[in-house]
């Protein structure tokens, strides 16, 4: 049985925004997304310990706090630690990659530039995301 998902979605560009919420529309998805256009506008998401998330999908290359800054600071809070943090970027660079597990990431997917193929990818990850076991924090 799969489940409907509280996603939080951390990206700046609006056009990302749109094919996301295109994406999940189109593949008939029950998932409940929350948009944040950078890290700091996330942070003020999590305050509200009543509507956590159940995942979060985060781009890298934000303006205010840039997404391997907003993984520390999640992986460094005892209550949000918790929450499956997936990088959805751009960034094919080895080094965010590595960083990013180093933190605590539990997925790095980089986004095709076909949208069919990133239609493909983003299914398969809320899928894969809707049949675990989630911590509720």
């Amino acid at each position: 049985m799969t489940n409907s998902l509280k996603v939080l979605l951390i990206e700046d560009d609006m056009i990302e925004t749109m094919k996301l919420n295109r994406t999940v529309s189109k593949l008939q998805l029950k998932h409940s997304i929350t948009e944040a256009k950078n890290g700091e506008e996330a942070l003020q998401v999590l305050e509200q310990k009543d509507r956590l998330p159940d995942i979060i999908l985060l781009d890298l290359n934000m303006p205010k706090i840039n997404g391997i800054e907003f993984l520390s600071i999640l992986k460094n809070n005892d209550t949000l630690r918790y929450i499956p943090t997936i990088v959805l970027t751009t960034s094919s660079n080895h080094k965010d990659l590595l960083e990013c597990y180093k933190i605590g990431v539990a997925g790095y997917v980089i986004k095709p530039l076909k949208y069919e193929d990133y239609v493909e990818k983003i299914d398969k990850v809320l899928s894969y995301w809707s049949v675990n076991e989630l911590i509720k924090v």
